[in-house]
């Protein structure tokens, strides 16, 4: 991939803290990684989209000094981690996909434990656990057992383990996915606190709504490959100046498509429910033509209203993958290099 077109101007004053440069890894016939670059910046909040199995774990289990890469470059906060991936530990946390604690302990004894791993002193980390209890809302359950946690709890805990010793970077693997949308919402605005107070994130996520709301700048990874790197306005402006029409009808649009093609050669139309037809243009729309051409079909309009592109609409058209398919696949529990 020639990354001189791929914009990767950070966003945020300061010096990369994070430099990654033409990173490859394979696993036995599969490529991993196929030769990825970036930067990010201190105080950034770094989105790394893309669909189950394209690389997302792989990227942060080396950057983290968890597996190795067979070539390519790391430099974290200046220092050179390329051979010896452990010199920035102390700068990270990671919150990995999966929970790593232990189910035995307790939620402050595990937290105390994770500090001791840090070489934090007893009185620093003790008050440390206690602190973090208290900010993510878990103070009247830190005495209980990790393996009666809810999933949401699970999670809150996992993040606040990741932070225990105050890292300058945190890296945030899938950190919503498979919880109650209330614990996802309460997550979300941690993650909104820790960006707003200073912390540089690293995170994947599949929700796309997720990264819209949260990142400064983010990345498509596909197979491997960084498809595209940009700011958020930079990759919503292109689809926001387009027109976007949704269609309701309270029959199946079945075929319809099809016919509307030959009718508006000028006009783009997606069936995205059997109800439901997207129309697209670089113009106004005229509805009450295509209205009236629904109708003579037999259909009848019960809603026409304008929509505001999105991220998900950007991915689509740069990765060519359609949103649901890449949720589906994740929540099934596939795998994700």
């Amino acid at each position: 991939m020639d990354l001189s077109k791929t914009e990767i101007t950070p966003t945020c004053a300061g010096y990369p803290l994070i430099e990654v440069q033409d990173l490859f890894k394979r696993f036995g016939e599969i490529v991993a990684l196929d030769g990825i670059s970036f930067t990010i910046e201190k105080g950034e909040l770094f989105g790394y989209l893309g669909p189950n199995g394209a690389g997302k774990t792989t990227t942060i289990s080396i950057l983290t000094g968890l597996a190795r890469q067979d070539s390519g470059s790391i430099r974290i906060s200046g220092l050179d981690c390329t051979r010896n991936p452990k010199k920035a530990q102390n700068l990270i946390g990671v919150v990995p996909d999966e929970s790593n604690l232990y189910p035995e302990l307790s939620g402050f004894d595990n937290l105390c434990f994770c500090a001791s791993l840090y070489g934090m002193p007893k009185n620093e980390r003790r008050t440390r656990a206690f602190e973090l209890l208290e900010t993510f809302g878990l103070a009247d359950a830190g005495r209980r057992k990790f393996a009666g946690y809810s999933k949401g709890m699970k999670r809150k805990l996992t993040i606040a383990a990741g932070i225990i010793h105050d890292p300058s970077i945190l890296f945030l693997d899938e950190p919503t996915t498979g919880i109650d949308v209330s614990s996802a919402r309460q997550i979300r605005k941690l993650i909104a606190d820790l960006h707003h107070a200073g912390k540089t994130i690293f995170l994947t996520t599949h929700y796309i709504e997720e990264a819209e709301r949260l990142c400064d700048r983010i990345a498509f990874i596909v197979k491997g490959k960084i498809v595209k790197i940009s700011t958020m306005a930079n990759l919503l402006q292109p689809e926001q100046e387009k027109k976007v029409m949704l269609i309701t009808s309270t029959n199946s649009t079945t075929g319809l498509c099809t016919k509307l093609r030959i009718a508006f050669p000028y006009l783009e139309f997606q069936s995205v429910s059997d109800y439901e037809i997207r129309i697209e243009s670089d113009k106004t729309i005229s509805i009450g033509p295509l209205v009236r051409f629904i109708e003579e079909q037999g259909g009848e309009v019960t809603e026409a209203r304008r929509i505001r592109p999105s991220l998900e609409d950007v991915f689509v058209r740069v990765t060519g993958i359609e949103l649901d398919l890449m949720t589906k696949e994740k929540e099934k529990g596939g795998s994700n290099p």
